[in-house]
């Protein structure tokens, strides 16, 4: 297996390069496929974020896959520590969840899917500088403190399997798809330990209004 190792604002030990060739010798026993990693090394320079100031980004390409962790800490061994168990987790989960089994419970609500669905945090603006194309104001008022991110992705439809393969393999808690059974708009997302749902949205024409004759 390749290993490639890149420095951001940071010259990478010798020392450093061979501990992490060590750990990611693992990456073969968890999933065979993969045959190249890619790790990224970066140090933030800035004081106010020193508890975080070294992160390490790892992507593994595996056939027709990409498999990506990341983590930051104080120091490099900490970031690349916490970096590895992530992607160990996601390597066995890929591996282990080839097939899905649906099974015939009770659907989950609405509320308790979106409870667990984790929400990323946007980097807080200079109140009077101009938000990114990909932000708006709620309603279109820019008085307004409420900020909507917004999102387009190509994708074909597919299975919930192939949905649940991409949402191991990006990283994620949910991912968005269009059903190729049911033609629906769909979100499949993890639960607690190995449990997973999926949500599909039933879209119907507005009822007409009633009659006041």
């Amino acid at each position: 297996m390749e290993i490639t190792v890149t420095g951001r604002h940071v010259t990478v030990p010798e020392r450093f390069r061979r501990h992490i060739e060590d750990k990611l010798g693992k990456v073969p026993q968890l999933d065979p496929r993969v045959s190249r990693c890619d790790v990224v090394v970066t140090h933030e320079a800035n004081p106010r974020q020193a508890k975080e100031a070294e992160r390490i980004e790892i992507t593994c390409h595996a056939k027709r896959s990409i498999i990506r962790a990341e983590a930051s800490a104080d120091d490099v061994y900490g970031a690349l520590d916490i970096a590895m168990t992530r992607l160990g987790e996601r390597l066995r989960r890929v591996n282990d969840k080839r097939r899905v089994h649906r099974g015939r419970k009770q659907p989950t609500s609405v509320h308790e899917a979106t409870a667990a669905l984790a929400v990323p945090s946007e980097e807080q603006a200079a109140p009077d500088a101009p938000l990114p194309a990909h932000i708006a104001r709620v309603g279109g008022d820019e008085d307004c403190p409420i900020q909507l991110r917004e999102k387009v992705h190509a994708s074909a439809p597919m299975g919930v399997d192939q949905a649940l393969n991409e949402m191991e393999l990006v990283g994620h808690d949910f991912y968005l798809y269009h059903d190729a059974d049911t033609g629906k708009p769909s979100v499949v997302y993890r639960r607690r330990g190995w449990s997973y749902g999926v949500i599909q949205l039933d879209v119907v024409d507005e009822a007409p209004a009633a009659s006041t004759a």
